[in-house]
């Protein structure tokens, strides 16, 4: 379970408290056992800042408390406080990334039977969207829902979702696809093959969670040899 730590002080020298900062994350490279490190200072008082430090367990946090290093700056961090810090112990016991919850929603909704949603709750109306079938981007919703319908048309597909990785309002979701064609596809009759790939895509995405621009990469010219599309261009 992850293990996170707040501590909560005030000072009036953060710029020192700053660069202190910077010379533990230097001494502490190869030991230290915090894996995430954020700070926020209270809009209503410039002088209170909360720091939160991410840890695998407990244990780790007390390891990494236990280093040498640690106990030094935490001495000068002390002094540079206009009083006492004081530190909350946390288990997190939610953790939920909802950016990349979203990004999941939308590969599942890919693949729904029947009718295509609307998909208005999960993609920007001026999406813009990069992806290696295209001659070129597509921009707006409209355009990016023709060409899930052209996908849909062709194959009966699924997907499973292999990784996903979020940092900021990026989302990163390594994925297969498998597919039956059942349709015309690019000029492609349908021919009843079993075909998969494999893919990433990374996704950006608005502060509401909906997707603002994606990006592509997957085999497109794997996935036409699958289905006999290369066959007259060999020798």
């Amino acid at each position: 379970m992850t293990f996170v730590q707040l501590i909560d002080c005030k000072t009036s020298r953060f710029d020192e408290m700053n660069r202190l900062m910077d010379t533990w994350v230097e001494q502490t490279k190869g030991k230290r056992t915090a894996t995430h490190n954020v700070i926020g200072k209270d809009r209503s008082d410039a002088s209170h800042f909360i720091e939160i430090v991410e840890f695998p367990s407990y244990e780790e946090a007390m390891r990494n408390s236990n280093l040498p290093e640690t106990d030094r700056i935490f001495r000068e961090m002390v002094a540079l406080c206009d009083e006492m810090p004081t530190f909350t112990d946390l288990d997190v016991v939610r953790d939920e990334q909802l950016y990349a919850v979203n990004i999941r929603r939308f590969f599942e909704t890919l693949g729904t039977k029947g009718e295509l949603p609307p998909l208005n709750d999960l993609i920007a109306e001026d999406c813009h969207d990069h992806n290696p079938a295209n001659q070129q981007d597509s921009i707006g919703l409209d355009a990016i829902r023709r060409d899930i319908r052209m996908w849909r048309d062709g194959f009966d597909f699924t997907f499973t979702i292999e990784d996903v990785i979020s940092q900021g309002d990026r989302v990163c979701a390594r994925w297969t696809w498998d597919a039956t064609h059942k349709g015309d596809f690019l000029g492609i009759s349908a021919s009843g093959k079993k075909v998969g790939m494999t893919g990433t895509t990374i996704f950006r995405c608005h502060e509401d969670g909906k997707i603002a621009e994606t990006w592509w990469q997957y085999d497109m010219l794997g996935l036409m040899g699958q289905l006999g599309a290369l066959e007259q261009l060999e020798v």
